[in-house]
């Protein structure tokens, strides 16, 4: 079993590397997100703890702000827009077929196996190109149909089983 201290070494580093200043928090958070690929509530209570913080504070910014999650994500995070342009061209079907694809059930956003997670948002900023979806807000495809995404996730599949 792994001991608490090396458990959340790599934590501590994020922390000590921002001097524990409560001004750097979001950062810290976003940081350790990125590390976890969610924000456990052990890890957020680690985070008050080594910051002096009250635990309130910590899980308020974490709450607050929509880029945070409190549950686990997938490697892969697809964003689907439901804005009205990319809903009026087809971000209803495309969101179906992902689903559908990746065995998501109602109430799911995230694949069992933490592989994939299917998100809808309002709006990703790209409207002449709807309807858009990304990929861990990296990867844009726009105009995207079910088809295209379709190939997306066979391609992220292949990439990983070659890896």
């Amino acid at each position: 079993m792994e001991s608490p201290q090396r458990k959340f070494q790599k934590l501590q580093e994020i922390i000590n590397k921002h001097e524990a200043k409560t001004s750097h928090l979001i950062a810290i958070l976003q940081e350790v997100q990125e590390e976890y690929r969610y924000l456990p509530e052990e890890v957020l209570t680690y985070i008050a703890t080594a910051m002096k913080l009250p635990p309130a504070t910590v899980f308020g910014v974490a709450t607050f702000y929509a880029q945070f999650s409190l549950i686990p994500k997938g490697k892969y995070v697809i964003r689907i827009c439901d804005g009205t342009a990319c809903h009026v061209r087809g971000a209803g079907p495309i969101n179906f077929a992902l689903r559908k694809e990746l065995k998501l059930k109602d109430d799911q956003s995230t694949t069992e196996d933490l592989q994939f997670t299917v998100e809808t948002v309002s709006c990703l900023g790209a409207c002449g190109l709807a309807p858009v979806v990304t990929v861990n807000d990296v990867e844009v495809y726009g105009q995207a149909t079910p088809e295209g995404v379709l190939e997306v996730i066979n391609k992220i599949n292949s990439a990983e089983t070659s890896s």
